[in-house]
């Protein structure tokens, strides 16, 4: 009979041990491995605006059909240096009488690494939420939201609030 609950006191010393030791590596490698989060802000250049027919029934009253993209290269500059650049693709979803709207992604090609966004768009100047969505070197695990705002001069401001999140799993 004592056999039983010695069993089971050295089977919960053992758990009671891994776990411990499991928390204890989480932490480290979550502690280590978040870089600080940021705010990224960029004078923006914007490319010509490059509409492109991709559906063959054109509706009579909208310059847009559903499906059509337009696709952007846009420069990113900070402190007139220029930083980068942003490129990019929107699907038309929705057209007139509705109001035009348009799901967007971009990647921002920075020194060190690459960030993904998506979007809608509507016309006009109103700023564009971004969802950051990811991204490779030193952005590879990243999170967070942004805002892109025209000038309506060709100019624009891109600020990126990047948040530096755990993988999945703890590892770095």
């Amino acid at each position: 009979m004592r056999k039983v609950p010695l069993a089971g006191a050295a089977v919960a010393l053992v758990l009671g041990l891994a776990g411990a030791a499991a928390f204890s590596v989480a932490s480290q490698a979550a502690g280590s491995s978040a870089a600080p989060s940021k705010t990224l802000v960029f004078d923006v250049v914007f490319s010509p605006f490059s509409p492109i027919a991709a559906n063959n029934v054109r509706p009579p009253n909208s310059p847009f059909a559903l499906g059509d993209e337009l696709t952007f290269h846009d420069q990113l500059f900070t402190r007139g240096q220029h930083a980068g650049d942003e490129v990019g693709s929107c699907v038309i979803v929705s057209i007139p009488p509705d109001p035009t709207l348009a799901d967007c992604s971009l990647v921002a090609r920075l020194p060190g690494g690459n960030i993904t966004a998506q979007f809608p768009a509507i016309a006009g100047p109103t700023p564009k939420d971004l969802a950051l969505t990811g991204g490779t070197g030193i952005y590879r695990s990243i999170g967070g939201d942004g805002t892109l705002v025209e000038f309506g001069n060709g100019k624009g401001r891109l600020t990126l609030h990047v948040l530096s999140l755990v993988p999945r799993g703890g590892e770095a």
